[in-house]
C-alpha cells in the first residue's frame, strides 16, 4: 500500500497522522505498530509461502495484482510477491525521503533495472542522463542490456535532448565519484513531464529530498548508508503510488527481491542514518580541509551539501596510496561506519570507458574517501603515512589548483 494515501500498509502497521522530524521518523517509521503488538524490536519474517484456505480469495487477489501492481494487508502468498518485513523498510524510507511508497530490491542496480524495465514496456525506452553516474549505472545505460539508448547531456542540454520515446532523466547529485552536485530543481524543470530519476545514494535523505525539488523517483543503493555497517545488499527506489505499483509488477516477474533478513537490518540502519551522517560527514569536512592545504594533493571535490564523501587527486602515486593506508580499508563500497578508499578508474568506474572516465572528471589520479566513525586525528594521521613525504619545496600554483566547496 502507499503509505501516504492508506491507511494501512501491506505490513499491517499504521502511518503517522502528523509529521515527525526526521530524527523521529528515523527511528520511528515502520514500527508504529510495534506497541500495540506486544513487540519492541520488528519481527523478522522468513516465510517463502504462506498458507491460502480460501483459494477463490486468493485467485482474485493475485488478479488485482497482475492488472495494477495492488497489494493488501492479506498474506503475501508467496514471498517474491510481498513480505512484511521488506514493507516495514518500504514504508520507514518513503516516509524520510517524503514519498507515498518505496518498493526494495536486491541491489541497487537490481533496483536501476526495474525503472528501466517499466519505462521500457511503455514503449519508452530512451533515457536521458548526465555523467558522471555510478560506473554500473553508466554500463547499464551505454551497453543498452534492457534494450535502453541513452543520451549523455550536460544539464543545459537536458530539455534539448528529450525526444517523444524518452521515458526517463537520470542523474547523481552529489555525483560518483566526483561529488559534483546539479540543481535539481533547475533540471525537474528541463525533464518537463519525463519523469526525473536521482540518485540519492550519497546525499542520503538526511541531506537532501529529491521529490522536494521535483524529482518523481529517487533511487539508492541501500547497501551504503541506509544499511551503514558493510553487512547488507539492496536496493531501493522511493516514488509516488502509481508507479510503485508498476515496480512491483516487474520485481515479482523478475524476482530482484530483498531478503527479509536485508529488510531487517536495513530497518535497523535507518534508525541511527541521521546521527551517522552528521558524524561521519563532520569527519569528512575536516579531511578535506586538511587535504586541500596539503602539498601533496592537487585537487580536493567536497560538495556545499556537505557529506561523508571526499574525493581528491593526488600528485603522486595514487595506487600508493591505497597500498599504503593501515587504519583505512582500500576497499570499494562506501557509507560504511568504517572509513573506505578506493580508486574509481581502477574499480568502481573501470567499466565506464576511459575518454568518457576522463571527461566527466574522474582523472586517474582521483580517490574516493568514504569517511566513517572514527576519530578524525587517527584517519589523518593514517592518511598522512599513505600520502607519502611531503614535498620540500610546495609545487608551483599548487594552492590555486586546489579546489573545495567553499572555492566553487
Amino acid at each position: 500500500m502507499d503509505t501516504n494515501t492508506e491507511p494501512r500498509t501491506g505490513s499491517g502497521h499504521r502511518a503517522p497522522t502528523a509529521a515527525r522530524a526526521l530524527a523521529t521518523e528515523a527511528v520511528h517509521a515502520g514500527r508504529d505498530d510495534l506497541a500495540g503488538l506486544g513487540l519492541h524490536a520488528a519481527p523478522i519474517d522468513l516465510s517463502t509461502t504462506y498458507p491460502s484456505y480460501d483459494t477463490r480469495g486468493e485467485a482474485a487477489r493475485i488478479d488485482a495484482f497482475a492488472a495494477d501492481g495492488a497489494l493488501d494487508d492479506g498474506p503475501p502468498v508467496y514471498a517474491r510477491l510481498a513480505n512484511p518485513t521488506v514493507a516495514r523498510f518500504e514504508t520507514a524510507l518513503a516516509r524520510l525521503e517524503g514519498t507515498e511508497s518505496a518498493v526494495a530490491f536486491a541491489s541497487g542496480m537490481a533496483a536501476l533495472t526495474a525503472v528501466l524495465l517499466v519505462r521500457g514496456a511503455a514503449g519508452l525506452r530512451h533515457v536521458v542522463a548526465v555523467r558522471p553516474l555510478y560506473g554500473c549505472s553508466d554500463h547499464l545505460l551505454t551497453a543498452g542490456l534492457l534494450g535502453s539508448e541513452v543520451t549523455w547531456v550536460d544539464p543545459a542540454g537536458i530539455a534539448d535532448a528529450i525526444r517523444p520515446d524518452t521515458g526517463l532523466v537520470m542523474v547523481e547529485s552529489p555525483a560518483n565519484p566526483t561529488l559534483a552536485e546539479l540543481d535539481l530543481e533547475a533540471v525537474a524543470h528541463a525533464c518537463g513531464t519525463v519523469p526525473l530519476l536521482a540518485d540519492n545514494t550519497f546525499a542520503t535523505p538526511v541531506l537532501q529530498r529529491p521529490v522536494e525539488s521535483g524529482a518523481r523517483l529517487v533511487l539508492h543503493s541501500a547497501t551504503k548508508y541506509l544499511g551503514g555497517h558493510g553487512d547488507v545488499l539492496g536496493g531501493v527506489v522511493a516514488c509516488d503510488g502509481e508507479f510503485a505499483r508498476q515496480l512491483r509488477q516487474v520485481r515479482f516477474a523478475t524476482g530482484g527481491v530483498l531478503h527479509p533478513l536485508a529488510g531487517y537490518l536495513l530497518l535497523r540502519g535507518l534508525a541511527t542514518l541521521p546521527v551517522r551522517v552528521r558524524a561521519a560527514s563532520a569527519n569528512a569536512a575536516e579531511l578535506a580541509r586538511r587535504l586541500a592545504a596539503d602539498p601533496r594533493v592537487e585537487r580536493v571535490h567536497y560538495p556545499r551539501i556537505g557529506g561523508a564523501m571526499v574525493a581528491f587527486e593526488v600528485r603522486g602515486d595514487p595506487h600508493a596510496v591505497t597500498a599504503g593506508v593501515r587504519l583505512i580499508t582500500p576497499a570499494v563500497s562506501l557509507g560504511s561506519v568504517d572509513t573506505l578508499i578506493q580508486h574509481p578508474a581502477s574499480i568502481s568506474h573501470r567499466v565506464v570507458d576511459p575518454a568518457d572516465r576522463r571527461s566527466s572528471g574522474v582523472s586517474d589520479s582521483l580517490l574516493r574517501l568514504s569517511a566513517g566513525l572514527e576519530d578524525v586525528e587517527d584517519l589523518w594521521q593514517d592518511l598522512d603515512q599513505a600520502l607519502g613525504p611531503v614535498p620540500a619545496t610546495p609545487p608551483a600554483g599548487a594552492r590555486s589548483s586546489r579546489r573545495t566547496a567553499a572555492a566553487r
